[in-house]
C-alpha cells in the first residue's frame, strides 16, 4: 500500500478535521453514561425530578449534536474515499495507456479490468471504514478504558483478562482468512478472462457448437472460485462467534462482580450502570476494529496487485532526440533486425534489412505465421526489436519520443477496432479537428462514402462498440479511412484489403496512390494481386526475408513468391 498512498496522497486538511469531528462524536458519546450515571444517583435515588429532567435536556442535546456531527463525518470520510479511488482509478488508466503490448500480454486484459475496477472498489471500502471506524474506535476504547477505571474501579479489572483474549481470538480468524485473499483475486481473474473470453468470441462458439463445453469450462472455474470462497466465509464467520461469546462473558462478569460491590456498599448503582456502559463500548470499539482488520487482507490483496500495475516500468521509453532535427523524412529502414516476443523461445523475425524511400509502396508477403505483422508492429515500437535497428527518418526510433514517432504514422491493424460513438467520432481519431469536408475527402478515398451515404444520419450514424453494427469489409474502409484522415508521412496496412472484394480493392489502391503522395507506404497482404504495383515487394519465410523485388523480378528470382502467384493467380497468367 506504501506505493499507492506515495502516489496519491490524502489531503491532510481533510484528514485534520475529520480526526476533529470523530474526536467530538467520541467525547459526546463518553459523557452520556456519565450522565446517566448522576441521573440515576442524584435524581432517580434522591426523587429530585427537576434533576432528572436537567440531565435528560443535556442528554438529548448531546445526543442530537452527536449525530450531527457522525453525520458530518461519514460524508467527509466518504469524500475522502471517493477522491481516492478517482485519483488511483485515473493513475492506473495512465499507466496501463502507457504499457506496451509485452505488458499488457504479461498481465491479461480481464485481470488490468478486475484491478482497476473490483480491486480499487475494495481499497475504497477499506479506507472509508478506516477513516470512519478506525479513527473513532481507538478513541473510544482508550477514553472508555479511562472512564470505566474512574467509575468502576475493580469491576473494570475484567477488560485486562477480555480484551487481550478477544484480540488474540480475532487475530487468529483474520490471520487464517488473509491466506485466502490472494487466491479470491486470482480465481476471479480467471472467472473474468473466461467471461471475456465467451462474449468476444460467442459467433465461433455457436458456429461450433461449443456452447456446452465452454459453460463446463467456466463452470469448473466458477465451482473453483466458490469452494474457496465458502472456505474463506466458513473462516471470517468464526469472528462473529467469538466476539460474541467474549462480549457475553464479559458484560456477565461486570454484572455479576459489580452487583457484589453494590450489595456491600463499595459502588453505586448508577456507576454501576455507567461502568457496564463504557465496557460494552470499550469491547464494541475492539469489535469495530476487528472488523476493519478483517476487511485488511482483501484490501492488502487488492492494493498489493494495483501496485503491480503502478510500479510496472513500460518496456516502451522516450528517447531523447528533437523531432525537427530529422535529416529525412517518410523514410523507413531496417538494419539486421532480431526480434522475439516476451517468452517465446525462439525469434520471429531474423536479421531483417529493408528500406523504403518517400512516395514509394513496400509490400510483404508470405505464408501465414511467417513474421509479417511483427515487422509493422516494431515501425511505432508496439515493440522493440531484440537486435538491430529501425530507423526512421534516418533516425533509430527508440532515440524519438513515443508520441512524436506515432505522430508520423497511420496505422491499420489486422483487427480493425472502431469505437462506439458516431462515425465522424471514428474518423476524428486520425485527425481531432476534422470538419466534414475532411471526413468526405478520407471517406472517398477509402471507398466508405458509398455505405456512409445511405446511413440514416450519414456522417453522425451510431457505431455500436467495437463496430458490431457494421460488416467485415465497412469495418475495414472506416480504419482505412481513420489512417488517411491523419494524412501520415507513413502508412502501414496490416492485411488490410482481405475484407474486399477485387473491384474495391483495385479502386482503393488506386485512390490510395494519388492521395499519400511522398508518404512511403508499408503494406502487409495476402493476395498478390493487391501488391503487383508496390515498388518493392518482400517475401518472408520463417522470419527471414527470402526475396526482395518486383513482381516481374521476383517471378524469376524467388521460387516461393512464383510458387504463391502460380497458386493464386494460375500458371498461365504467370
Amino acid at each position: 500500500m506504501k506505493t499507492i498512498f506515495s502516489n496519491v496522497k490524502l489531503k491532510t486538511r481533510r484528514i485534520v478535521l475529520l480526526s476533529a469531528l470523530i474526536l467530538a462524536a467520541a467525547v459526546g458519546e463518553m459523557m452520556l453514561p456519565s450522565l446517566l450515571a448522576q441521573m440515576i444517583n442524584s435524581g432517580v435515588a434522591e426523587g429530585s425530578d427537576s434533576r432528572i429532567l436537567v440531565l435528560a435536556a443535556v442528554m438529548a442535546v448531546i445526543t442530537a449534536l452527536a449525530c450531527v456531527v457522525n453525520f458530518l463525518s461519514v460524508r467527509i470520510a466518504s469524500r475522502i474515499s471517493t477522491d481516492f479511488a478517482i485519483r488511483l482509478r485515473g493513475q492506473v488508466f495512465e499507466k496501463v495507456q502507457s504499457f506496451s503490448a509485452a505488458e499488457l500480454d504479461r498481465f491479461g486484459t480481464a485481470s488490468l479490468v478486475t484491478r482497476s475496477t473490483s480491486d480499487i472498489m475494495n481499497v475504497q471500502n477499506f479506507l472509508t471504514m478506516l477513516l470512519r471506524i478506525g479513527i473513532l474506535a481507538p478513541m473510544m476504547a482508550v477514553a472508555g478504558l479511562v472512564f470505566s477505571a474512574a467509575t468502576g474501579g475493580q469491576v473494570s479489572s475484567v477488560l485486562s483478562v477480555a480484551i487481550p483474549v478477544l484480540l488474540i481470538g480475532c487475530g487468529v480468524v483474520i490471520l487464517l482468512a488473509s491466506r485466502y485473499s490472494v487466491k479470491l483475486r486470482n480465481k476471479l481473474d480467471r472467472i473474468n478472462q473466461l467471461f471475456l473470453e465467451s462474449l468476444e468470441g460467442v459467433r465461433v462458439i455457436r458456429a461450433f457448437n461449443r456452447q456446452k463445453a465452454e459453460s463446463r469450462r467456466f463452470g469448473e472455474a466458477n465451482s473453483d472460485y466458490a469452494q474457496t470462497a465458502m472456505i474463506s466465509g466458513r473462516i471470517t464467520s468464526l469472528l462473529m462467534p467469538v466476539i460474541n461469546v467474549i462480549f457475553g462473558v464479559t458484560t456477565a462478569a461486570v454484572l455479576g462482580l459489580g452487583a457484589h460491590y453494590v450489595e456491600t456498599g463499595a459502588m453505586e448503582v448508577g456507576s454501576l450502570v455507567a461502568n457496564s456502559q463504557y465496557i460494552s463500548m470499550v469491547l464494541m470499539s475492539v469489535m469495530m476494529l476487528a472488523l476493519v482488520i478483517m476487511m485488511f487482507p482483501t484490501a492488502y490483496a487488492c492494493a498489493g496487485r494495483i501496485e503491480e500495475v503502478l510500479k510496472t516500468e513500460a518496456a516502451i521509453r522516450d528517447g531523447s532526440f528533437s523531432f525537427k532535427d530529422r535529416p529525412l523524412r517518410s523514410t523507413v529502414e531496417f538494419r539486421h533486425v532480431t526480434f522475439a516476443y516476451p517468452g517465446a523461445q525462439e525469434p520471429i523475425l531474423k536479421d531483417i534489412s529493408f528500406e523504403t524511400h518517400p512516395g514509394e509502396i513496400t509490400a510483404v508477403i508470405g505464408g501465414t505465421g511467417r513474421g509479417k505483422s511483427s515487422i509493422l508492429k516494431l515501425i511505432p515500437r508496439l515493440y522493440d526489436p531484440l537486435f538491430g535497428e529501425v530507423r526512421i527518418d534516418g533516425v533509430d526510433a527508440r532515440e524519438y519520443k513515443v508520441d512524436e514517432l506515432r505522430s508520423l504514422i497511420g496505422y491499420v491493424p489486422q483487427k480493425n477496432v472502431l469505437f462506439s460513438g458516431d462515425i465522424a467520432s471514428n474518423l476524428n481519431f486520425g485527425k481531432e479537428t476534422g470538419a466534414e469536408e475532411d471526413w468526405r475527402q478520407a471517406a472517398q478515398i477509402a471507398c466508405a462514402e458509398e455505405f456512409i451515404l445511405k446511413k440514416q444520419h450519414g456522417y453522425h450514424d451510431t457505431i455500436a462498440q467495437g463496430g458490431t453494427n457494421l460488416s467485415g469489409g465497412q469495418r475495414q474502409r472506416m480504419a482505412i479511412a481513420r489512417a488517411v484522415m491523419k494524412k501520415p508521412e507513413i502508412y502501414l496496412f496490416d492485411d488490410s484489403f482481405s475484407a474486399l472484394d477485387m473491384k474495391t480493392d483495385q479502386t482503393l489502391r488506386r485512390n490510395l496512390k494519388a492521395a499519400v503522395g511522398d508518404a512511403a507506404v508499408i503494406m502487409v497482404a495476402q493476395r498478390i494481386s493487391t501488391i503487383l504495383d508496390a515498388d518493392r515487394i518482400l517475401v518472408v519465410d520463417d522470419g527471414m526475408i527470402v526475396g526482395q523485388g518486383t513482381h516481374r523480378e521476383l517471378l524469376d528470382t524467388c521460387p516461393l513468391y512464383r510458387e504463391i502467384a502460380e497458386i493464386q493467380l494460375g500458371k498461365e497468367a504467370v
